[in-house]
């Protein structure tokens, strides 16, 4: 029992570390397409790496444990949701790199409007993301459940965005390449919510043993 709450406690470790890093990715593209910095692209990049490795690692873990271990209770329950919740970061890391490229388009001419809603709806994500693994890390459902609230902003920000982008688009045919990029980066930055929300998910099911993936809204809210 000792050797299995020592590797549980390296699971729970690797998951901060692989947070952590997934949230710096989120940070960082945002200031490649904010600061207009592309020299920021080969640092999201990296952390990439070390975010599949993480995931790689953690997998092999949880396998191991549950095989050599037969672990109960909440403690299996951790173990078999590692896996997707590495699957949910390494998916959060795929976004962050996908603002980065797609920052790419958007730089290559000059600014089509203030960034004021993009920097907001990710900062609501990235905070999403922090929430959702700390209500695993600590097992707290009532957190989880915001985090699942928090969903709404981030798909009202991208659909105000698109609205916004799309007259932009009307008026001005030469703008349509820069929104369009604009609009994949809300999409890609809602990705990252809905990311979170997972993890929010299995962070109750860890707690409570309930699977809540395909229950109505007022079913989750009651979690």
């Amino acid at each position: 029992m000792r050797y299995l709450h020592e590797q549980l406690q390296d699971v729970l470790k690797q998951l901060t570390i692989m947070g952590s890093l997934t949230e710096s990715m989120i940070s960082l593209a945002m200031r490649i397409l904010v600061e207009r910095d592309e020299s920021l692209t080969d640092e999201v990049m990296a952390k990439e790496d070390e975010v599949n490795a993480l995931q790689v690692s953690i997998d092999e873990a949880a396998v191991r444990l549950i095989a050599t271990q037969q672990p109960v209770g909440k403690d299996v329950r951790l173990l078999f949701m590692a896996s997707k919740i590495v699957t949910d970061l390494e998916r959060i890391a795929d976004q962050a790199k996908n603002i980065s490229q797609n920052a790419h388009y958007v730089l290559a001419q000059p600014p089509l409007k203030p960034m004021v809603d993009l920097p907001i709806m990710a900062e609501i994500a990235q905070k999403m993301v922090r929430d959702a693994l700390t209500a695993v890390l600590d097992r707290d459902v009532a957190l989880a459940e915001r985090v699942m609230r928090e969903e709404s902003k981030v798909d009202a920000f991208r659909d105000q965005v698109f609205r916004t982008l799309l007259t932009y688009m009307m008026a001005d045919p030469g703008t349509i390449q820069r929104a369009l990029s604009l609009i994949l980066i809300s999409r890609n930055i809602e990705r990252i919510g809905d990311h979170a929300t997972n993890i929010a998910e299995e962070a109750i099911y860890i707690v409570q043993g309930r699977d809540i993936r395909h229950a109505t809204i007022d079913d989750k809210g009651a979690a």
